[in-house]
């Protein structure tokens, strides 16, 4: 399980690829609730992001974080299968070894477009666990990858909008996108699945993009 908190146990995955800008109206929002709260718990997902723990611990907050999409994708949660069927995924492992958080309570988390490189048997348990180590109030951040062609995706091809990025935080309206490997998509969601996705929580606001990443935050 890759979680820590505060500083980074390993090195900057794809730390020598180039970043470019992408403005971010999820992310806009999100700010001004960071900014305008004291020692907020955060959860920010994918690979290690030294910039992500100083911007975060900066404003006061505390940062953990988790990166999902590589466990996923181990033979190690795939279950025996039986009379020549498909083998399962097994979930309720993944659960315990990935997302046990030890009894912390996240007030902000920062998906990203997680859900849209795990196997469509986690995601909505990965929403509802989510749900149960949040605050009431506490916000999500989530993308999805609304333009992704599906026979891109049924043969795994990575393009420019489906290949797997990390994001950087920065004090303006824009992340910074880098590109981490050549791990493409494996299903997208419309806005309609991602609110049903996210159907525990008391409140789904989506933002329109002009390019093929949709964005909403949640309230816990």
């Amino acid at each position: 399980m890759g979680l820590f908190g505060g500083k980074s146990s390993g090195g900057e995955s794809g730390s020598g690829a180039a970043r470019f800008p992408r403005h971010s109206s999820g992310w806009v929002h999100l700010i001004k609730h960071m900014q305008s709260e004291e020692s907020l718990r955060v959860l920010d997902f994918g690979p290690t992001s030294a910039g992500n723990i100083n911007f975060v611990t900066a404003m006061g907050h505390s940062i953990y974080m988790a990166n999902l999409i590589d466990d996923a994708q181990s033979a190690d949660y795939r279950l025996p299968s039986v009379d020549s069927q498909p083998a399962e995924f097994d979930v309720d492992k993944f659960l315990a070894e990935n997302l046990d958080f030890q009894g912390r309570i996240f007030d902000v988390v920062l998906l990203w477009d997680t859900l849209d490189y795990l196997p469509k048997e986690l995601i909505q348990p990965v929403a509802d666990r989510l749900y149960e180590v949040m605050s009431p109030g506490g916000q999500l951040l989530a993308f999805f990858h609304a333009g992704a062609a599906p026979g891109a995706i049924a043969q795994g091809k990575a393009t420019e909008e489906t290949a797997l990025c990390r994001y950087h935080l920065t004090n303006t309206d824009v992340l910074e996108l880098q590109r981490v490997d050549g791990r493409n998509v494996l299903q997208t969601q419309t806005n309609r699945q991602a609110e049903a996705t996210f159907h525990r929580y008391s409140n789904f606001k989506s933002f329109l993009a002009k390019d093929n990443l949709r964005e909403v935050v949640v309230t816990r």
